[in-house]
């Protein structure tokens, strides 16, 4: 442990950590649930992490999507996840032992409304969260909520065409309404939709679009997000008519970039990749579509169908919140990249995991700051990790690697506050392990808690605590102080 020279966190300041139920939850086939986009994902044996994310990018087709419904060869791991569904009470003891005060997980829309069209819910899924959220508050855990974190109904992307069908914002606010009627006594804080940035980099996790369903793919993303910020929209004004102390919020996964060198080409390019990343939080923050982003539109043949009623929703039904993942920071050079999300480089002044994840700490410093001055809204650091591989020694794992990461993370995160940015929850992602989203694999671990199963489901699922469960603990108890 070290002093943190930025130890700036507010006395309420809300410690804790991130699931999601996509990916930790399992019981795929029972109380009437049905699958979604994430229960699709195989484990692909013997791919490179380059190759399995070169996958993942790229998306699914409709052929892929039907064929692995059906596919009895492959493991398909978040079908699995770590049982969570069943173990929820212990899991969240552990987590309540190292002293958290928040924790993020979702609510699995493929439960709610199996198919995603349904007029009425399932009950049994609404029971079974309910204990859930009780149980997190028996323990003093704070709940942040997602209402959508990969888990559309697959049913979506077969029968309506994903987000891009506009009927899919009446049956998400149909599903939204349902939480908030039911658990809105107890949940405060609310994530509409995971990462709703993502839409070239997870196009079918974000959107349930296959990259064959349409001829013209970014006009159908561009369409599909769309939709999603019209339905947060409508269900922020359901919120509002609602008696309870509700905070609806908004998240990205930050995808803004440095330039690589100060040719103004490279500061150009940037300028222009980071405000196409703004763009989601403009318009929800902001309530109108920028000129720039119109622009870009226009010199993409990229048209829209927006109505002049959801123009005025978006207007008048503006976030409460902004949730940030930040794992690691990107580079644009003018010589190799183009203003597209998915066109970056390398940075060669930093270090990176075995994913290519490059290690930047005060790349989140720079990133609160950005959405700070920008907006002035209030942020909950959603998601911040380190994947790595974990080796269990004599029942112990040593993780010094994960301990710097978030240490030095963490120190930026008090710089921030320290510099006036209303930062008021920090949660690390996969406090106990999860099915990775992006590679499907267990063996790739964020957690302070490991879970004994591999890549293909093999194993105890034994709870152990690693190093890093103790550090944390000491990191709540001392408000971030000593890190």
């Amino acid at each position: 442990m070290r002093q943190n020279k930025y130890a700036s966190f507010p006395k309420d300041f809300l410690w804790g950590g991130a699931i999601a139920a996509s990916q930790a939850d399992g019981a795929y086939n029972e109380d009437g649930k049905k699958p979604n986009s994430s229960d699709v994902q195989p484990y692909l044996k013997g791919l490179s992490n380059e190759e399995i994310q070169e996958l993942e990018k790229q998306g699914m087709t409709l052929d892929e999507v039907k064929k692995n419904l059906t596919d009895t060869t492959h493991y398909f791991p978040k079908r699995h996840g770590i049982n969570f569904y069943h173990t929820y009470e212990n899991d969240l003891e552990l987590l309540a032992e190292m002293g958290f005060k928040t924790f993020r997980t979702s609510i699995d829309w493929s439960r709610v409304f199996p198919n995603g069209d349904e007029t009425e819910p399932n009950e049994a899924a609404l029971q079974h969260y309910g204990k859930m959220i009780d149980k997190m508050k028996s323990l003093g855990i704070e709940p942040i909520i997602t209402m959508l974190h990969y888990e559309t109904p697959i049913n979506i992307t077969l029968q309506y065409g994903g987000w891009k069908n506009k009927a899919v914002i009446d049956m998400f606010e149909r599903y939204g309404k349902v939480l908030l009627d039911r658990f809105g006594d107890r949940v405060k804080y609310w994530i509409v939709v995971n990462q709703i940035n993502m839409i070239q980099i997870e196009p079918f996790l974000s959107l349930g679009i296959c990259r064959d369903q349409y001829d013209h793919i970014e006009e159908a993303e561009y369409q599909a997000v769309h939709n999603q910020m019209v339905a947060s929209a409508k269900i922020q004004k359901y919120a509002k008519t609602l008696h309870y102390d509700l905070e609806i919020g908004t998240m990205v996964a930050d995808m803004t970039v440095y330039p690589y060198s100060c040719k103004p080409d490279d500061i150009v390019l940037a300028m222009q990749h980071n405000r196409m990343q703004y763009f989601f939080t403009d318009v929800q923050f902001r309530g109108e579509y920028p000129r720039y982003a119109l622009n870009y539109f226009n010199e993409n043949n990229i048209h829209l169908d927006i109505t002049e009623e959801e123009t005025k929703l978006l207007s008048d039904h503006t976030m409460d919140y902004l949730a940030i993942s930040y794992y690691f920071s990107q580079m644009v050079d003018s010589t190799k990249n183009v203003n597209k999300a998915d066109s970056t480089s390398v940075n060669p002044n930093l270090d990176a995991n075995p994913w290519g994840w490059n290690v930047d700490p005060q790349g989140l410093f720079n990133t609160l700051s950005q959405y700070w001055d920008r907006y002035q809204k209030p942020i909950i650091i959603a998601e911040n990790g380190f994947g790595m591989y974990d080796t269990v020694e004599d029942g112990k794992i040593h993780d010094d690697y994960r301990i710097s990461y978030l240490s030095d993370h963490i120190e930026q995160v008090g710089r921030a506050i320290h510099d006036g940015a209303n930062v008021i929850a920090y949660c690390a992602w996969g406090p106990i392990d999860i099915v990775s989203c992006s590679s499907q694999q267990m063996t790739k671990r964020y957690g302070f808690i490991y879970v004994d199963l591999d890549d293909e489901g093999k194993g105890s699922a034994k709870r152990m605590k690693k190093d890093s469960f103790y550090w944390y603990k000491q990191v709540i108890s001392t408000n971030g102080s000593e890190i």
